[in-house]
């Protein structure tokens, strides 16, 4: 059989052109329906990770608020407070959970979170879970051990102020990758270091200076003390 023949056929030729587009049509619409498909599972992974951050903010704001109205800032009053642990006159009130419930309903899927707002989540979570067990052996212990449980409580004011720290970053944090993504949270990240940089050249002359008077006072002591 000649092919030259065969294929100068219109017939054949006809055929083989309408199985070459029809080819081409299957193949752009695989393309496209897989290109869909990742677009939609794209979007619907952006919403998720959205909402898991808006209600993680949300949980933190509500309880570095309650922080904010139970530290005290007053060194005095810490050390009435601890005095009165001390001597057994009157146990503070402790939490007793971690006011964690939204980050354990959705624990498993921290991962998926942004890089930059995973650290300080998990890093708050965790100093909440301290804090509760600190607070539980601080009761356990008030009664028949008090002065351990003394100990314990002044740890527990300075984990205290720690975890409000860190809730205020993580806050922070949260709320410029919902409002501007990686960019703003680079840039918040840059007028940190630049407001670090400037505190230090503020502070580092006069910490030099303190540093060289008592190298000379040492240095002019006679019994080289």
């Amino acid at each position: 059989m000649d092919l030259r023949a065969l294929f100068l056929n219109d017939r054949v030729a006809a055929a083989l052109v309408t199985a070459l587009v029809g080819g081409g049509v299957v193949a752009a619409g695989w393309f496209w329906t897989h290109a869909l498909s990742r677009r939609r599972d794209r979007q619907l992974r952006e919403e998720r990770v959205g909402d898991i951050q808006r209600a993680l903010l949300a949980e933190i704001r509500a309880h570095v608020a309650a922080l904010e109205g139970q530290t005290l800032d007053d060194p005095d009053a810490r050390e009435a407070m601890v005095a009165r642990l001390a001597q057994g006159r009157h146990v503070p009130i402790l939490p007793h959970d971690a006011n964690d419930r939204i980050f354990r309903a959705i624990v498993e899927e921290v991962h998926i979170l942004p890089e930059w707002a995973i650290d300080p989540v998990v890093r708050y979570y965790r100093l909440l879970a301290v804090r509760s067990a600190l607070a539980q052996d601080i009761r356990a212990n008030a009664k028949d051990q008090p002065e351990r449980a003394t100990e314990m409580f002044r740890d527990y004011l300075t984990l205290n102020d720690e975890t409000l720290l860190t809730g205020r970053r993580a806050m922070i944090i949260l709320t410029a990758s919902l409002e501007g993504g990686r960019e703003a949270v680079e840039a918040l990240a840059a007028a940190a270091r630049q407001r670090e940089a400037a505190r230090i050249a503020a502070t580092l002359p006069g910490e030099l200076a303190r540093l060289r008077a008592g190298l000379n006072t040492r240095s002019s002591d006679p019994r080289g003390r």
